[in-house]
């Protein structure tokens, strides 16, 4: 509460406000963010990874990397003893790593309820929603044109959701709200409907200073310059470009401590090539040059090694999810993250399939499990992703939030302790007995297992009687029983005033663009 405290002393007044707000709050659980107790799964070998790492120089040194319509960016190169002829930028082998040397290995994201800020890198793993999608679904109505009404309802089943510890950027694109403006009404929903961290807008400089300022609002002036209170997208024009508007963005968070995820965005076979350490070479060539740009701007400025990476169906051009190749390449990008020393961004609940359905669940599956077990420590997109990214699903959402559990459980390990061991139980029960009713499983039966909150598991004839629902209708049961449920979090109402004001103004200060 120490934030809380000392914004409270910077106002002068609403102290005694903020207090009623937080003792009427109604809380939902939220699950502490995952601390990791099982090994990551290593790909590669030693040999290899000096490989990649060797042609990842080799890249920068001899082809190098754009950085367009960004002049500040090309001086700053210079200044730093890179060769710059036009907008091409190659780096002397080696500068790279150096300049990403005084990136933190990990780092807090500070939430406005500090019981739900995160800590980010070493062997922990935050989950974080989906991410983009112009398209929703539910069951009700379709597939549609996301609404800012849709977006505020993922908020706040992202608030209500146990396993779900961010409340993430732009979970659908509000496409009634004007491209200029939106990103105002985005982010009061994620500070006034959850109170979780969340992400800041990347689609223009300008808006990364919203943001910024924004967060001075909710957090104070002084806090945020000394702490980070966003985590926030920074994709990389694949291959090895850099444009002006996301290095903008970058430059605004850099300068004011606020974290990026500097992420290639890689469809192999299109954007890189089709072979594994191929594609693992360029996405480490473009993190290495992004994060050391985010170095140059502001050293010690909090980053993470971002990797997207999917293949392509080269008879119809869609990307594909849930592959053996994106695979190899999440768990070698984790192996050269870990050297680096970096907090690692991969995975989340891909698929490509049109509706939640049997190719839905087989490649989140696979997708989830994947980031489980490379060491992801940022996953974005973990709930709610349909349709390769076009689509958030409402039930899709609920069903991945429900199954991020068995990641919590997962992660936990085998314990080995007396009560883990069991014995007493087994001597208790003996030949030919049975556990249920025996001391060790009474003690411990409420936490022994993980239950799921959204699927069937009862006999067919109560299946039948109930109506036969399938997983989606289930799900589409369980968005509308969180939604009819949610109270929104306390805020000092000076705040909140202050917030609204700030949006108003911004959005009466400038026309309506669509473009």
């Amino acid at each position: 509460m120490a934030q809380a405290e000392a914004r409270r002393r910077s106002r002068g007044s609403g102290g005694g406000a903020a207090r009623r707000a937080e003792r009427s709050a109604v809380s939902v659980e939220t699950a502490k963010y995952i601390e990791r107790n099982i090994p990551n799964f290593e790909i590669l070998n030693e040999e290899a990874l000096e490989i990649i790492e060797t042609n990842a120089e080799t890249v920068l040194e001899e082809i190098g990397v754009n950085f367009v319509n960004n002049p500040a960016a090309l001086e700053r190169w210079r200044a730093a003893g890179a060769d710059v002829q036009g907008e091409r930028v190659r780096l002397p082998r080696g500068l790279a790593r150096q300049l990403v040397s005084t990136a933190p290995s990990t780092f807090t994201q500070h939430a406005r309820n500090p019981d739900r800020s995160v800590v980010i890198g070493g062997r922990n793993l935050v989950l974080a929603p989906v991410y983009g999608p112009p398209f929703v679904r539910d069951l009700d109505g379709g597939r549609r044109y996301a609404t800012i009404a849709d977006f505020r309802n993922f908020v706040k089943l992202g608030y209500m959701s146990k396993w779900l510890h961010h409340s993430g950027g732009t979970v659908c694109e509000p496409t009634d709200v004007a491209v200029n403006k939106r990103h105002l009404d985005m982010l009061h929903a994620h500070m006034t409907l959850s109170d979780k961290p969340f992400m800041g807008a990347v689609t223009e400089p300008s808006r990364a200073r919203d943001s910024v300022e924004m967060c001075e609002i909710l957090f104070g002036k002084e806090f945020v310059q000394q702490n980070t209170v966003m985590t926030s997208l920074i994709n990389i024009n694949s291959p090895l470009t850099f444009d002006d508007v996301m290095m903008g963005a970058l430059e605004v968070f850099a300068e004011n401590n606020q974290a990026s995820i500097i992420s290639p965005f890689i469809v192999g076979g299109a954007m890189a090539p089709v072979s594994v350490a191929g594609t693992l070479t360029q996405v480490l060539a473009e993190v290495l040059a992004g994060i050391a740009y985010s170095q140059l701007v502001r050293a010690g400025s909090p980053v993470i090694f971002g990797a997207f990476v999917t293949s392509i169906d080269m008879n119809s051009g869609a990307p594909t999810f849930g592959t053996p190749e994106a695979a190899h390449i999440t768990y070698g990008a984790g192996q050269l993250a870990r050297r680096l020393g970096l907090p690692y961004r991969s995975a989340g609940s891909f698929c490509g399939s049109k509706l939640a359905d049997a190719q839905a669940a087989y490649e989140t599956a696979n997708s989830l499990n994947m980031g489980l077990l490379s060491g992801v420590n940022f996953m974005l997109h973990a709930c709610g992703w349909l349709e390769g990214g076009l689509v958030a699903s409402f039930e899709k959402f609920v069903m991945d939030a429900d199954q991020l559990g068995t990641l919590h459980h997962l992660a936990r390990g085998v314990e080995v302790d007396t009560n883990a061991q069991a014995m007493d139980a087994i001597r208790e029960v003996g030949p030919g007995g049975h556990y249920l009713g025996c001391a060790h499983t009474q003690a411990n039966f409420k936490q022994a297992f993980w239950r799921s909150e959204l699927l069937d598991y009862k006999p067919f004839e109560t299946w039948s009687e109930e109506g036969a629902r399938d997983t989606v209708v289930l799900a589409n049961a369980r968005v509308r029983k969180l939604l009819d449920s949610y109270q929104q979090p306390g805020m000092d109402p000076s705040i909140a005033e202050e917030l609204a004001g700030y949006v108003a103004q911004k959005k009466a200060s400038m026309p309506d663009s669509f473009t």
